[in-house]
């Protein structure tokens, strides 16, 4: 152990006691303030680099008009394909929270539209006067989708519609009425 010291002092590093239980005890020369430093980098890149999945709520009412609830339940589909939980949320208001059914016919509506990208967590339940349901992104079928994407099928665009044969127009010279009788322009 003394002639360690001795060594890390001649080579101005550190002698750091790595397994002070073995026998012999094992130790290391090394500089420790760059080891702690590299350390610290490495467990700051590993939190950077951590998904973070949030929870993203979408309020819906039980009259909602069908421009609404596609705009909506597009952003839910965003969500859901940026990794996020979404937790959608049926407000009633007066008399609408004694028909549960209307808010139950939404959310099954949403679940069904994201089936595929995202599946019911927590089923729907009234909680007061919100009906609630919790989607999560479906990991397997987001990696079905990118599997069949990018590699199949050329560049991923689906072929463009032919476009319909122009349907012959008379000329308003030789245009008739319903009686056969030439139309005078």
């Amino acid at each position: 152990m003394p002639e360690a010291l001795a060594i890390a002092r001649q080579l101005d590093l550190d002698l750091v006691e790595v397994a002070p239980g073995a026998n012999p005890p094992v130790c290391r020369i090394m500089d420790y303030g760059k080891f702690k430093f590299d350390a610290a980098q490495r467990a700051k890149e590993s939190r950077r680099k951590a998904v973070h999945v949030g929870i993203k709520e979408m309020k819906y009412r039980p009259k909602i008009g069908p421009g609404d609830f596609d705009t909506k339940t597009r952003q839910v589909a965003k969500f859901l394909e940026e990794g996020h939980k979404v937790k959608i949320t049926i407000m009633f208001r007066g008399r609408e929270v004694f028909h549960p059914e209307l808010g139950k016919k939404i959310l099954d509506r949403i679940a069904e539209q994201m089936d595929g990208m995202g599946k019911a967590e927590a089923v729907p339940r009234l909680d007061g006067r919100n009906m609630v349901m919790v989607l999560a992104p479906d990991k397997r079928a987001k990696q079905s989708a990118a599997s069949k994407g990018p590699g199949h099928g050329g560049n991923g665009a689906a072929p463009a519609p032919r476009p319909a044969p122009a349907a012959e127009v008379p000329s308003p010279a030789a245009a008739e009425t319903d009686t056969g009788e030439p139309v005078v322009a």
